[in-house]
């Protein structure tokens, strides 16, 4: 099978799935041919052949002019209770955390609303207020902490104050006094165990590479350098705004990271590795030979020209452990507060290559 006919595969098979977990209810539209291409870092002409089979398979529909949508009979809708979901982004990252949820609800027997806030506080609290009118008993909300009036902290007071439950998915407070429920990703361990992976392959000099703003770079970055300090290693990091990020700037990020003696990196996000793994090609370096890489994410790493390691969220039994904490609540409303931490794995491809000769000695 040629690369590119496992690309498309792939990409039909994420979609399927995603429509038959429901993320994609019956009747709504899917994102434009391009939308997907930019989001999995395929071509348009990969996501029309994925789409095609959907088409065949008379999972969705192409209206002329409009779109293409998920046609009726894949899911059926159940009663009560009615449960709200919030999330940024439902192209990226977020699809598996709302397949999990999907999966808990549907098995309660219980309702659900979807709403994006793409990560605007004020369309953020348009949303809450509308699941709320709309009879909403409980949300699950990821939360846009940047930007809300009031900051983060007086934010998080006012969604645990809210009439219904609330658990938040991916965000959390940041002190003791943080009265919310949460499930989130331990991302400084995984900023942690991404470190360690690449120390007991042999590299001493580790880059982290970061796109900003995002509230799981930070604790990425501290988990980073406390394993380079346990490991008495040497860094270098890199970091650009996610609308800065093109090839000139891997470019950039490549040529900083050589300069410091990097050999093996580390990359929020999947894409910030794809691009880097492209700007060491055009150096004439090969990956893992003179760079080994793991990207940070696991949504599209896999379909790189080399398949990338990866730290990969449990976004699944993200969304599952959520959706369970809510029902609990919403039926025992005196159960102790739980802020849950899943670490996250690390899915090993061809980008870090196998143990090298100069394995670290203790």
């Amino acid at each position: 099978m040629t690369g590119s006919e496992l690309k498309f595969r792939r990409l039909a098979d994420r979609l399927r799935q995603e429509i038959t977990d429901g993320i994609w209810p019956p009747g709504s539209r899917l994102p434009t041919e391009p939308e997907l291409a930019r989001d999995n870092v395929v071509s348009v002409s990969t996501v029309r052949r994925a789409v095609t089979d959907l088409v065949a398979e008379e999972l969705v529909e192409r209206r002329q002019g409009s779109g293409t949508f998920v046609l009726p009979g894949r899911a059926a809708r159940r009663s009560a209770p009615l449960i709200g979901v919030i999330v940024p982004d439902t192209a990226f990252y977020y699809p598996r955390v709302l397949g999990g949820i999907a999966e808990v609800l549907a098995a309660a027997g219980s309702r659900h609303l979807i709403a994006c806030s793409g990560y605007d506080p004020a369309r953020e609290l348009t949303e809450l207020r509308e699941m709320l009118d709309a009879g909403a008993d409980g949300l699950l909300v990821v939360p846009t902490l940047t930007g809300p009036p009031g900051g983060p902290a007086d934010y998080l007071h006012r969604l645990a104050e809210l009439p219904v439950p609330v658990v938040l998915v991916e965000r959390r407070g940041t002190t003791l006094g943080d009265p919310t429920e949460s499930v989130c990703t331990h991302h400084e361990a995984g900023g942690y165990d991404a470190v360690h992976h690449l120390a007991r392959l042999g590299h001493r000099t580790v880059g982290l590479v970061l796109r900003v703003p995002s509230p799981t770079a930070e604790p990425v970055r501290r988990g980073f350098h406390l394993a380079v300090a346990e490991l008495d290693g040497h860094s270098a990091e890199f970091l650009a705004a996610r609308e800065e990020w093109s090839p000139a700037t891997a470019d950039r990020c490549l040529a900083g990271l050589r300069a410091e003696g990097v050999t093996a990196a580390v990359c929020f996000g999947d894409r910030q590795a794809v691009l880097l793994q492209s700007a060491a090609r055009r150096a004439g370096l090969s990956v893992p030979g003179d760079l080994a890489l793991i990207a940070y994410d696991d949504e599209i790493a896999d379909l790189a020209d080399i398949p990338l390691s990866a730290v990969a969220p449990p976004k699944r039994l993200l969304g599952r452990t959520a959706a369970t904490f809510l029902l609990n609540r919403i039926e025992q409303p005196d159960l102790a507060l739980r802020q849950v931490l899943l670490r996250p794995a690390i899915a090993v491809r061809d980008s870090c290559g196998s143990a090298r000769t100069a394995a670290l000695n203790g």
